[in-house]
């Protein structure tokens, strides 16, 4: 009898998470385990591979003894991005994991990125691509680039351990900026420039396809049925937009996080600086990726340094995101003249750029608290918009967005993307996305489902949704045409103050 139930293992940058999942796309058991990482210089950002596998160990662990393990027909694995380290011939990590966050190789992006890295990745030079730190290595640490018998990512070495197999997914091995996206093999180019070659990377599969069994002692330790089949997964990106259901062109998913990180479909290859080029879920499908760092974590500082709201206020059960959101929602669009550039973080897509910082433009004294708090929303909407537009150039128009994430929460917040994306914004049913997308990709390789589209059918879901209304979308219009040249107005005076602002902490 086959398995009715399918487990998602979803290892982040902070905790690894595992989610047994039914067939209709609802979670089951749940197990959680928490690991940290390091930043032993400034912009460094490290971990030890140990930790995914001793957290995995324990997520699984939790989540299944909550069930009939029999009735599990497969597995899958997402998780973070970027992340990779140097492993020895008895799969030992030679050095800690490089961490997606991870910036030492700004040089190496200006020494190595190039267009046709670019063309060949789909990826715009940043030093968030671990090809550049793999050149980082080369030059910094040679005795571990000699000494390397494996490069793998989270989800390579997760494989390794679970079926002793070096085996790995083109969606997860892709974000390493190591796989030429037209033929979805190793670039053998690229991998000559960093002192390797392709025996040093995992063998690649498809998401979906079953690329091995658990091995006895694994499924004895975790009291798993041996032999359950491990299917290949995707980077958390792609994946929850998988979990969300993006499967065909003109849709998108927006994942509303500390970052905001949205992506649509594309049947075709394509390159541009507004976005990131990744791997699909669907078999020889693409993601066109916009990110920026600073999405919540805009509000989240908004409201640690000015707003002054007291946890529980007069004695109410409110938060401070709730009273500020209150006050905001009876504000005008465009919240009487206020525009806000949420780059606290620099911006990635579509400018790359590491020193632009965050803009309140159009500040008079009859703006307060409420008016930034709705600035600031607007302004991550606008930031979308803009990232959109340059994908939407590359592939077809974007006919209605997702949402996810906790930004999803606010109806305000929604509203308005949907007003200034002129789109309708459905939130997505299942909070848990990005492991619901490791767990579709399990019953497709587990042989429940005959394809991803099928299973996305089955599995996903959508709930609230909000659609876009024509009077304030149109004032949306006009404040997004001044909104779009501030950046450009001020990004040599971004370069300069981080010159100034430098030689002045050297003195």
């Amino acid at each position: 009898m086959q398995g009715d139930l399918v487990l998602g293992l979803d290892c982040s940058t902070t905790a690894a998470k595992a989610v047994v999942w039914d067939l209709n796309g609802k979670s089951v058991s749940v197990g959680r385990s928490s690991y940290c990482h390091s930043a032993p210089h400034p912009g460094w950002g490290e971990q030890d591979p140990n930790d995914w596998w001793t957290a995995a160990i324990e997520a699984i662990g939790q989540a299944c003894r909550k069930i009939d393990p029999s009735r599990l027909a497969a597995m899958a694995i997402t998780h973070q991005r970027e992340t990779f380290s140097y492993f020895d011939d008895a799969g030992h990590a030679l050095r800690p994991a490089m961490l997606w966050l991870d910036t030492r190789a700004t040089q190496q992006v200006h020494q190595f990125g190039t267009d046709r890295v670019h063309d060949i990745t789909g990826k715009p030079p940043n030093t968030a691509t671990s090809w550049y730190k793999m050149a980082w290595l080369r030059q910094h640490e040679p005795a571990c680039l000699e000494n390397a018998v494996m490069v793998a990512d989270v989800h390579s070495y997760l494989v390794n351990k679970l079926t002793g197999e070096w085996h790995s997914s083109t969606g997860s091995v892709d974000p390493l900026g190591v796989l030429d996206l037209r033929t979805f093999d190793y670039s053998d180019e690229l991998l000559g420039t960093v002192g390797l070659d392709r025996s040093q990377f995992p063998k690649l599969f498809r998401p979906g396809e079953v690329i091995g069994q658990l091995r006895n002692d694994v499924a004895d330790l975790l009291g798993l049925t041996r032999g359950l089949q491990v299917v290949a997964g995707l980077g958390d990106g792609q994946s929850a937009g998988l979990g969300v259901g993006i499967v065909a062109p003109g849709e998108a998913y927006l994942n509303l996080g500390t970052g905001i990180v949205s992506g649509s479909f594309s049947s075709d290859f394509g390159t541009d600086t507004g976005f990131r080029t990744m791997v699909g879920g669907v078999p020889n499908s693409y993601i066109f990726e916009t990110f920026f760092g600073g999405g919540t974590y805009n509000l989240s500082w908004f409201i640690d340094n000015f707003a002054g709201i007291p946890p529980s206020p007069f004695g109410l059960n409110l938060s401070a995101e709730q009273i500020l959101e209150t006050a905001a929602a009876n504000l005008p669009v465009g919240s009487d003249g206020l525009l806000s550039l949420p780059y606290l973080t620099g911006v990635l897509t579509p400018y790359w750029d590491s020193q632009a910082r965050g803009v309140m433009f159009g500040l008079s004294p009859r703006h307060g608290k409420a008016h930034m708090y709705r600035a600031i929303l607007e302004g991550l909407a606008m930031e979308q918009r803009l990232s959109s537009t340059g994908a939407e150039a590359q592939s077809q128009k974007i006919n209605r967005f997702l949402a996810m994430g906790g930004g999803a929460r606010s109806a305000l917040w929604c509203q308005i993307i949907a007003d200034v994306l002129s789109r309708p914004v459905e939130v997505a049913r299942e909070p848990e996305a990005t492991c619901l997308g490791a767990g579709l990709l399990a019953a497709v390789g587990a042989g429940i489902f005959s394809s991803v589209q099928v299973a996305a059918a089955a599995m996903c879901g959508t709930g609230v949704s909000y659609h876009p209304n024509d009077t304030d979308r149109l004032k949306y219009d006009q404040i997004y045409h001044i909104y779009k040249d501030i950046y450009p107005a001020l990004k040599d005076h971004f370069a300069r103050l981080a010159d100034i602002t430098s030689e002045l902490e050297q003195k």
